[in-house]
């Protein structure tokens, strides 16, 4: 598993990060909004606990590392809610497309080539024309959309941090399950910070088995299968690189919602699906064309090469020297 290309770990991403809720929308007709958010967010705990068994972390984890699972926990808790806040309110394609507006800030930084820049600008401009803002029709979904986009970007951050970090604070091996272990840890944190807003929502589900299977379903398909791919996607790409791949999911949520939910996407949308792919395929990482280069000049094996490659762009922070890591309550690590 761990030896398939980065970007499938992405694609697989991409689309249960959208069919999962398209499969919430449905079920809100019988389960409150935010009790379906925590049938999703509890049910993915009881999987990584079972699955994981994270707990198993706590001698291991320095204090630094344990704020990181604390407040990537609350952001998944409230990233969660505020998301099925807003696309009970709205398409999924136009909070998918809020949803990547954070990320691009963080795309935008670590772009350092030309080309890039290009590719970031065609893609912003593909999420513009998928956006197509409203406020006046629905000022509140709005409002959740984008908290939920602050949220994201937040866990773009977080959830790379512990992709690249081992318990104790050192570099991961390669293949390394520890970002995985820390993300079912932090799952358990969002459960607990969750269940005060969403679980009297979630308690009709438990009288009726097929609702309570639905939002288990959900779980799995939001929460389980996109983050465990997220995890390995980054723990093999550059932050910078891994924002810039998440250009894609306004296209997926556009596309699910159309096979799921039946929202007909416009003319505008399809060429706003268009701008983004087109963008994503322009998107060059200079490190390829520097291990090439390297490669002829020393004769160094394309496997070792490769290797040597994501050893150092693993741990070193993609944003670039002068961006700090963003920690818990205002501090900031290098």
């Amino acid at each position: 598993m761990t030896r398939l290309p980065p970007a499938s770990y992405f694609l697989t991403s991409a689309v249960f990060h959208y069919l999962g809720p398209s499969f919430a929308v449905l079920l809100f007709v019988h389960v409150d909004v935010l009790g379906v958010a925590w049938l999703r967010i509890a049910s993915a705990a009881v999987v990584f606990a079972v699955w994981r068994r994270p707990w198993r972390l706590l001698r291991t984890l320095t204090v630094s590392q344990r704020w990181v699972l604390l407040a990537l926990g609350a952001v998944l808790a409230g990233m969660n809610s505020l998301f099925y806040l807003a696309i009970d309110r709205l398409p999924l394609s136009t909070v998918g497309a809020i949803e990547f507006l954070g990320t691009v800030v963080l795309a935008a930084v670590g772009a350092r080539t030309r080309r890039n820049l290009v590719a970031l600008v065609v893609a912003v401009a593909g999420v513009a024309a998928l956006t197509d803002v409203r406020l006046a029709s629905q000022p509140l979904g709005f409002l959740f959309a984008f908290a939920n986009c602050a949220g994201f970007m937040l866990y773009v951050v977080l959830g790379h941090r512990i992709a690249n970090t081992a318990a104790g604070g050192t570099q991961p091996a390669q293949g390394s399950m520890s970002g995985i272990d820390q993300l079912g840890a932090a799952m358990l944190v969002a459960a607990v910070v969750a269940t005060p807003i969403g679980f009297a929502g979630a308690l009709p589900a438990f009288t009726h088995p097929t609702w309570l299977a639905w939002g288990i379903g959900v779980g799995l398909c939001s929460s389980v299968i996109p983050y465990v791919t997220d995890q390995l996607a980054m723990a093999r790409l550059p932050r910078a690189t891994f924002a810039l791949m998440l250009a894609l999911l306004p296209a997926a949520a556009t596309a699910i919602g159309l096979v799921v939910l039946g929202q007909v996407p416009t003319f505008q949308d399809l060429l706003g699906i268009s701008l983004v792919i087109i963008g994503v395929a322009l998107h060059h990482d200079p490190t390829v064309a520097v291990s090439r280069h390297i490669q002829a000049a020393k004769g160094v094996p394309a496997v070792e090469l490769h290797t040597l490659r994501h050893t150092e762009t693993r741990d070193q922070p993609a944003l670039g020297s002068s961006v700090p890591r963003i920690g818990v309550g205002g501090s900031q690590h290098q």
